[in-house]
């Protein structure tokens, strides 16, 4: 977790495992007094604020918060204090249980002209061999996707001419446009006037915004979630007016 200067040190003890964008309800302790802090669904029901109020009045400063039921184990390990100092959550989020929980849209920008230099099938393919490898997983997740009706668009923006990985990634986009992403491709020289953002990102249902770090050489570095309304906009926008210009798999090829 990316520490900032000056920011609060909390322990994430953790989140709301079945929370579909995996931002909501959460439970943090402050390491250095033990006191645990809650984050949940606000509840706003009169019957039930007034039940409450019965039993123990509220001070000007409080409020009533609901967490599922589901959370019951991770909130004893903050209240007992049972969790492993430092910790910052129950578990990775991972990034293709996140795009599953898609219901209507998910988009992806790429923008880099290099990925994963190491991957040893584009090492196999530059040495001279076919450069293919099992990508069953992936595809059946995109296949799953499409398959619920939510519309999956890629855009990836790349110099000319392309790069050894820009060729090598455009041999496999047939299976992926197969499985059921829509495709596209922009070339830098011929959109110099549009804004694009310096990560990589995926967009889910205009919802969560995923960005994608890398090293200088294309090495993936981490990832950074965002629910800001404005981010997603300006996201958005950027992408829409990519996809405005690029051309579809179909017909783009390269020599």
């Amino acid at each position: 977790m990316e520490q900032h200067e000056h920011e609060p040190v909390f322990d994430l003890v953790g989140i709301d495992p079945d929370s579909v964008d995996n931002r909501c309800c959460g439970v943090w302790v402050d390491p250095e007094t033990g006191d645990p802090y809650f984050r949940g669904k606000i509840v706003t029901d009169p019957r039930i604020l007034a039940r409450f109020e019965r039993d123990a009045p509220a001070s000007a400063d409080e409020g009533v918060f609901r967490l599922p039921a589901r959370m019951r184990p991770i909130i004893a390990e903050a209240v007992t204090g049972t969790y492993e100092p430092g910790r910052i959550g129950h578990g990775d989020i991972d990034l293709d249980d996140l795009l599953k929980t898609a219901r209507t849209s998910l988009i992806h920008l790429e923008t880099r002209d290099t990925y994963d230099p190491d991957h040893p099938a584009y090492v196999d393919w530059k040495a001279g061999g076919d450069g293919l490898y099992d990508r069953s997983g992936w595809l059946g997740v995109v296949s799953s996707i499409a398959e619920r009706g939510v519309r999956m668009r890629r855009s990836r923006v790349i110099s000319s001419p392309p790069t050894d990985t820009t060729r090598w990634m455009h041999m496999h986009t047939d299976a992926n446009v197969e499985a059921g992403e829509d495709v596209r491709w922009l070339v830098r020289d011929t959109a110099p006037d549009l804004l694009v953002p310096v990560a990589d990102f995926w967009l889910i249902d205009h919802r969560l915004i995923v960005f994608s770090t890398t090293t200088g050489d294309g090495t993936f570095l981490r990832d950074h979630y965002s629910n800001d309304p404005d981010v997603i906009a300006r996201s958005l926008l950027a992408f829409e007016r990519i996809w405005e210009r690029a051309t579809p798999h179909i017909d783009f090829k390269i020599a």
